[in-house]
């Protein structure tokens, strides 16, 4: 009996894939936090789920509980695909990750904004001041206006959010004078909590965040996925889920996917070549 025993798990164990590792587990997907965690698997579930379903690759969402968390897991290769844009940095350009894609949207900013109510009118006023950011990985969030109060000689108190809306959400708290942040994402606030921001200053313009593919993931399955994506606004389900989604995060109906290459995000190594040093 025990040998009989022996030989049977011996063969369920040939049937059990290992753990953690199902069959048919396909590839990892993190976005960066731009929203709280509930809003941003509720943007980007629908979103994967349908691109699974199109290319016949399972994705699934991987996030951190912050923007700093999920860019780890990146950095660690626990995933494949990616939409951030803190890749761009000449170390982290080494780690092979390809451009395929980015939304189709305005360019967007790096600003410092106060409540529209605001005694604060100038950014001289925030000397020695709390300034709320969502993480220490936001670029246009973090980095382009925290280089901007550096270069001015303007100290300020640092305080994280954890996400776009973690900070917004101190600022009408009460708990920081300032907000740093991504335009796309402040203007998104705006629409959703039916707040006005006094914007005092604005940086240069960047692409959206770019959808990004692992060196590791086999071509036809890169393609694949690249192709689900670029193609769901052309499909009449596809197009649906990219408007109810973009409605809840407070996105325009018509931000869906569109091809994109390294060369459009020059500007983000260009800031690199002369950020401080303690933001490269």
């Amino acid at each position: 009996m025990k040998k009989h025993l022996m030989a049977l798990a011996a063969f369920l164990l040939t049937l059990t894939p290992a753990w953690g590792q199902p069959a048919n587990a396909g590839y990892r997907f993190s976005p960066v936090n731009q929203f709280d965690i509930n809003l941003t698997a509720a943007y980007w579930n629908p979103i994967i789920q349908h691109v699974s379903e199109k290319s016949g690759v399972k994705l699934s969402l991987k996030i951190g509980r912050t923007s700093a968390d999920t860019t780890a897991y990146v950095l660690t290769q626990e995933v494949e695909f990616v939409f951030t844009n803190h890749l761009f940095s000449p170390e982290r350009e080494q780690l092979g990750w390809k451009v395929f894609g980015r939304r189709q949207m305005p360019a967007i900013v790096g600003q410092i904004v106060v409540p529209a109510d605001s005694p604060i009118t100038d950014l001289a006023q925030l000397k020695g001041e709390e300034v709320a950011f969502a993480g220490p990985e936001a670029f246009v969030g973090y980095k382009v206006p925290y280089a901007q109060l550096l270069n001015r000689g303007i100290d300020i108190k640092v305080v994280f959010g954890g996400n776009q809306n973690g900070a917004l959400a101190q600022l009408f708290a009460g708990k920081v004078k300032a907000v740093g942040g991504n335009s796309q994402l402040i203007e998104g606030y705006a629409k959703r909590e039916n707040r006005k921001f006094r914007v005092l200053w604005s940086s240069e313009t960047f692409h959206d965040l770019a959808l990004m593919v692992s060196g590791k993931v086999p071509e036809k399955d890169a393609q694949a996925v690249a192709q689900a994506f670029l193609n769901m606004h052309k499909d009449p389900r596809g197009r649906d889920i990219l408007h109810q989604t973009s409605q809840k995060v407070g996105l325009p109906v018509d931000a869906y996917f569109i091809p994109a290459s390294a060369a459009d995000y020059d500007s983000y190594r260009k800031f690199y070549q002369s950020a401080p040093p303690s933001l490269r």
